[in-house]
């Protein structure tokens, strides 16, 4: 129980970091760059920061625990699709390039880990 709480405050914590300090409070700006380039919209720094708030509201539902299993697929079909667009439209702006989908599918690994495998150890 204590690796499933853990490993759930640790995803949460996750999208609050990206959501928050990321993109809502501005401190890595290249989030909204990579938003203008695929979007082509002056509006990218509104767009971002809706974007992190909507993280905010995951970290939230992930906390709750309310219908968790929806909550990960939720998340890994975003981190897929999210991570496949920046792979495929603006690797040059990706902290590590190309190699990012590597660790944006270890992280949907983990996601699914957390729900799927471990939650059914506990239970």
């Amino acid at each position: 129980m204590f690796i499933y709480r853990t490993l759930q405050y640790a995803i949460a914590f996750i999208w609050i970091a990206n959501g928050l300090f990321c993109k809502i409070l501005n401190l890595v700006p290249r989030h909204t760059q990579i938003v203008a380039t695929i979007l082509h919209t002056p509006y990218a720094r509104v767009i971002t920061g809706g974007i992190g708030f909507s993280e905010l509201l995951m970290a939230m539902w992930i906390i709750s625990g309310i219908k968790a299993r929806l909550a990960a697929v939720t998340q890994m079909i975003i981190i897929a699709v999210m991570n496949i667009i920046e792979f495929l439209l603006v690797p040059e702006l990706l902290l590590w390039g190309r190699l990012n989908i590597i660790f944006a599918f270890l992280l949907i690994g983990l996601i699914y880990y957390h729900q799927f495998i471990l939650h059914k150890k506990i239970c």
